[in-house]
């Protein structure tokens, strides 16, 4: 297969604590129409100062399964079952009100439309001065001072000047920098960025995900990147997880999943990325339309764009791509994959 190319990553090693468990998440929207699977059974967890991407086209289910971390999705008619357990307490299991209590301290999330989830009507300094005034019941005066802080922690120039100013009069870069400040307000030992870099141009973006970078490094804080641009991931990401219609498909270690992909999907988006030295060549698309999640396919949901699947008779016996459901198991030292012939994939023998 055709390696990701980029600049050799950062020595990437955690050893801190285990802040976040998530155990067979599901997640379905029941609707009159019927049932639409939007996460199914996705297990991960996230240690102190580790960066876990989570991967995936739109539509894979990257979004939905952080806002049930969150407790933001609304129920009904999102029906979520499994376990979301931080610092060793479930989620699930609580009130709404001690779930309102661990977002932010605990845990906080970068939305995706930076000027779309700000309040148009409301001055940048008020909406970061509310995550004080509503948390700690600080006066508007002090929720104002610490505003000002927040907004030269995340870089913004002149923020004693700007702090009174509106989310229209901000660049894009700058209020994906508000956001990040409100995110950070009340120092949560997660933090859920969730596509922080979309619609910024090159520069900007660099300049977010630095910044992104030295605040994990001051805090230790956690982070979770839900993303789509492979570039990201590569530079900032310790570990990833790849989603397919609303399954984590491969885990590993950044490097070793872009050096050499074990589940076909993931091949196939490292394929599709243009390389430096192929200047004129044709890219490699994956064939066809990420699935209906009212209407998954059966067996492998990859099957039916997939150029390794194996039908009928070709097919081991129990493995057959369109009826037998590939688990997420062991392919590699340190990786797991839901394909029946990874290790065809990876060019290794079974575990």
């Amino acid at each position: 297969m055709t390696q990701f190319q980029t600049d050799p990553a950062p020595s990437r090693a955690t050893t801190g604590a285990t802040l976040l468990e998530v155990e067979d998440l599901h997640v379905e929207f029941r609707q009159r129409s019927g049932v639409v699977s939007a996460v199914n059974g996705i297990s991960y967890s996230l240690a102190e100062g580790e960066t876990l991407a989570i991967l995936g086209e739109s539509g894979s289910g990257k979004s939905v399964s952080a806002q049930a971390i969150m407790g933001i999705l609304d129920v009904p008619p999102a029906v979520v079952s499994g376990a979301i357990r931080f610092e060793g307490r479930d989620m699930l299991a609580m009130s709404a009100e001690d779930q309102r209590q661990v977002r932010g301290p605990g845990i906080s999330m970068i939305f995706q439309d930076a000027l779309s989830s700000l309040n148009p009507v409301y001055s940048v300094g008020w909406q970061i001065g509310e995550m004080f005034r509503v948390h700690q019941g600080a006066s508007r005066k002090e929720a104002k001072r610490k505003a000002v802080e927040l907004m030269d922690r995340v870089r913004i120039p002149a923020a004693a000047k700007r702090v009174d100013d509106y989310p229209h009069q901000f660049s894009g870069g700058m209020r994906q920098r508000v956001m990040i400040a409100m995110a950070i307000a009340l120092d949560p030992r997660i933090l859920i960025a969730d596509e922080p870099t979309t619609a910024l141009d090159v520069t900007v973006q660099a300049q977010v995900m630095d910044l992104l970078k030295d605040l994990q490094r001051e805090t230790g804080m956690g982070l979770i990147l839900i993303t789509h641009d492979l570039g990201v991931v590569n530079e900032v990401a310790d570990n990833v997880a790849v989603m397919y219609a609303g399954r984590i498909v491969e885990r590993g270690t950044v490097d070793d999943v872009f050096t050499d992909a074990g589940h076909p999907y993931t091949e196939g988006l490292m394929n599709s990325v243009p390389q430096v030295e192929a200047k004129g060549g044709r890219l490699q698309p994956i064939v066809g339309q990420p699935p209906n999640l009212a209407a998954i396919p059966s067996g492998c949901p990859f099957h039916p764009r997939c150029a390794r699947r194996r039908l009928g008779a070709e097919a081991a016996p129990g493995r057959e791509c369109s009826i037998d459901v590939p688990p997420l198991r062991l392919v590699a030292s340190g990786r797991e994959a839901a394909c029946h012939y990874s290790e065809e994939v990876l060019g290794v023998r079974a575990v």
